[in-house]
């Protein structure tokens, strides 16, 4: 398992109960989460200290009750290339924060690779896909990377933005782009344009900006295969990230494996995880699958 284990603003304090006690810089909140099937005491006195916790209903969705919670605020991770970002952070709709920090494990693992590239005389382009608020984009950015960020949804592209702002990046060399990640993968083809390194973080399921629906079993192979096409003939790294029960490491290993077998390199894939400090426990917290050429 590939763990989030170097944040320092973040935290898995403790987990019980189908829920995970956590901090997010000083605020301490209780979120729900499906993988906590055990039922473990709940000892640590910071169950009986929360500043927001997020109420799943048993008819779907839910709603955030606050004890002193700010509207936003913000945490720092400061990636193994000695460069810090920032994240503005909010409790919004379904138990989100605006982040997922297990991400981290990921962004240590390209931004090295990206890093190690440009001091190598290479320019990078990254195409980030479903790329949410940001936190891929500005690990690769940091790293010297030029990125295109694509997200259908309007207000994630707005708050990455405000990230990159805060992390010192607001004049990099990134594309905010308000897109449905299919059409633009299959425009980028018509134009010929190419990228050293993909990295995509798929949802289960969404709508584009235009009512398309995405649905990942049916959906993400298609896509994998589109985005062969837009990689160089020695493309750095490819990276998908799935939160999807079906898409097992061995899963994400053949997609990868049969839709890059043209380029010389290898498939990794593994669980991403978070180390609980209260009990030395990892909350699982989805797979990723990397490719990574061999020069």
């Amino acid at each position: 398992m590939w763990l989030a284990d170097r944040w320092k603003d973040y935290e898995v304090i403790d987990c019980s109960c189908g829920e995970k006690l956590e901090r997010w810089s000083k605020y301490i909140l209780l979120r729900p989460d499906p993988q906590v099937i055990w039922d473990t005491p709940k000892t640590n006195k910071n169950w009986k200290k929360l500043n927001g916790h997020y109420h799943r209903s048993k008819k779907g969705g839910g709603e955030w009750e606050f004890f002193d919670l700010p509207q936003e605020w913000t945490i720092n991770y400061s990636l193994p290339i000695n460069k810090e970002l920032t994240f503005h952070l909010k409790p919004f709709s379904f138990k989100h924060t605006g982040l997922f920090p297990e991400q981290a494990a990921n962004w240590d693992w390209f931004s090295k690779k990206i890093y190690d590239a440009k001091k190598s005389g290479r320019d990078v382009k990254v195409l980030n896909l479903f790329a949410y608020t940001g936190g891929a984009t500005l690990a690769a950015a940091a790293a010297g990377a030029a990125v295109t960020h694509v997200d259908a949804s309007k207000g994630m592209v707005t708050w990455a933005k405000e990230n990159a702002v805060s992390s010192g990046l607001g004049d990099a060399p990134i594309r905010w782009l308000v897109d449905d990640c299919v059409k633009f993968v299959e425009r980028e083809i018509r134009r010929g344009n190419h990228y050293d390194a993909i990295i995509m973080d798929p949802p289960s399921y969404g709508r584009g900006p235009k009512g398309e629906i995405w649905k990942i079993e049916e959906s993400v192979y298609p896509l994998v295969q589109l985005c062969a096409k837009l990689l160089t003939d020695k493309p750095l790294f490819f990276l998908i990230n799935s939160y999807t029960t079906g898409l097992q490491p061995a899963v994400l290993t053949y997609m990868i494996s049969t839709a890059l077998k043209k380029f010389d390199g290898k498939v990794t894939a593994s669980e991403i995880g978070l180390p609980v400090s209260s009990n030395g426990l990892v909350l699982p917290c989805g797979a990723s699958g990397r490719f990574e050429s061999i020069f």
